[in-house]
């Protein structure tokens, strides 16, 4: 029996412009992802057995432990590549990040399965071969996967690093409220003002010269959500200089507490995390 456990960090984009969509369906995006210190724990455990067998289970009941988690689509993916159909794994996933929350919660995940299940049997892979498998499942499994600063482009898969500015970050988020990413995008599809201020490429120059302005943090999604979600509008307007993260419905503050007249009772409160220079890596307990 071999044993792993992984810790896999949420990120925040400090800027997420939506750019034109393409044919496969997806949109062409330029943003600034960052990692923080919000982490889910991975624990696997892999044994031989006569055929391949994945068993997930978790600390949550608001992810579904089967076929359709990433996780167990990430762990296949994975045998299917080394061509290994004798092994019997065993995964057990500890949830802190919100799970739909725009903080790439089940990306992560995935991406930390590759990471761990390539530790197992001792970088069968490249990190090509790693990052060609994390493109095929989705779009911030890339990022996820290193971690740190990155510019991310194209469906977000492509990444340029970054110098990380170190700040502390503050979460908020409406609880029982998740936003898939697909909606998000359907919604932005159908603004009529699609125009972006290309602070990507502004906030890009001023981190490669250690330097970082918060005015610039930008996110396309949210005028798309706004109209159909009053508690991501109530965030917005009632604790200042926030910013939704991705497709939503998690709000992020750096450098403060979060501030709000809003009932903290009907949110997820996150404070003290701090931007992050890793992505996957293993724990040693």
């Amino acid at each position: 029996m071999k044993t792993i456990k992984v810790k896999t960090p949420a990120k925040i984009n400090l800027t997420l412009e939506v750019l034109n969509k393409r044919p496969d369906g997806f949109h062409n995006i330029q943003s600034i992802m960052q990692a923080i210190s919000l982490y889910d724990y991975l624990t696997f455990e892999l044994n031989e057995a006569d055929k391949l067998k994945i068993e997930l289970n978790g600390n949550t009941d608001e992810i579904p432990y089967n076929q359709s988690n990433l996780v167990y689509k990430a762990a296949k993916k994975f045998f299917e590549k080394i061509k290994k159909e004798n092994a019997h794994l065993k995964i057990y996933i500890e949830k802190n990040i919100p799970v739909s929350g725009g903080l790439a919660g089940g990306s992560t995940n995935a991406a930390g399965t590759f990471y761990a299940l390539n530790k197992l049997y001792n970088n069968i892979l490249s990190d090509f071969e790693l990052e060609e498998l994390c493109a095929s499942i989705g779009s911030d499994l890339n990022f996820c996967l290193y971690g740190g600063c990155r510019l991310c482009t194209s469906r977000g898969e492509i990444l340029e690093k970054l110098p990380v500015y170190k700040q502390e970050v503050s979460l908020i988020k409406p609880k029982n409220l998740g936003i898939s990413a697909k909606e998000a995008y359907t919604k932005f599809s159908l603004l009529k003002d699609k125009s972006n201020p290309n602070n990507t490429q502004k906030l890009k120059e001023l981190l490669l010269n250690r330097k970082f302005d918060k005015s610039l943090i930008y996110n396309s999604l949210e005028n798309a959500l706004f109209p159909d979600y009053d508690e991501l509008k109530k965030i917005k307007d009632g604790v200042k200089n926030s910013l939704m993260s991705g497709s939503g419905s998690t709000f992020f503050v750096l450098d403060s507490k979060i501030q709000t007249i809003l009932n903290k009772n009907d949110y997820e409160i996150f404070e003290n995390l701090e931007t992050i220079t890793s992505g996957a890596e293993e724990v040693n307990e």
